[in-house]
């Protein structure tokens, strides 16, 4: 009988997971204006779209600071900042998470980038990617976006792989035409 017990809670909550994941809205796709946005860093810095005007920027949403599957992509990227900064990109990390608790997850792996708390979830909403956990905690799905240097999505992933995706981006975005910016020093 526990054993019957244990085996229907199993399911309904492997059921609760499957079916997680309504999206707020359709997420923008390669062409469209990336919606824009200003948010707060790990630092309480502000932050727009527009800051990064001209620049290539790899924009992606995680579920939640310190937890496994996040923190692997998080220092995926970490391990692969020059190979990014050689070719003029810049990562943004973006959940819905608060500043406080992007503070300690960036402190805690040595992130050198920008991640971005959207914690009133307008941002996650606007891409997209807003999705529901358990059918209770609202959580950004981890999607990646390439933004253009005119500010367009030249690319859009969709649940990513957190361990292999940081190399499928640099990939992508040398395809894409990404390359180190012009030396002005001369």
């Amino acid at each position: 009988m526990i054993a019957a017990a244990c085996r229907i809670g199993t399911a309904l909550i492997a059921s609760m997971i499957v079916t997680a994941g309504a999206v707020a809205q359709d997420s923008p796709g390669a062409g469209d204006v990336a919606p824009a946005f200003r948010l707060q860093d790990q630092h309480g810095k502000w932050h727009s779209l527009d800051d990064y005007r001209g620049k290539w920027v790899v924009m992606y949403f995680y579920p939640k600071d310190n937890t496994p599957g996040c923190t692997t992509q998080a220092c995926d990227l970490r391990d692969n900042i020059f190979a990014f900064r050689d070719i003029g990109a810049v990562i943004l990390g973006i959940s819905v998470d608060d500043v406080a608790s992007h503070k300690t997850f960036a402190e805690e792996h040595g992130l050198p980038f920008v991640i971005l708390a959207d914690a009133d979830k307008q941002v996650t909403t606007r891409y997209g990617v807003l999705t529901k956990f358990l059918g209770m905690m609202e959580l950004a799905r981890r999607d990646t976006f390439i933004v253009d240097p005119e500010g367009r999505i030249a690319k859009h992933y969709m649940k990513v792989d957190p361990a292999s995706h940081s190399a499928m981006v640099l990939a992508d975005l040398k395809k894409l035409g990404a390359k180190a910016p012009a030396d002005k020093t001369g």
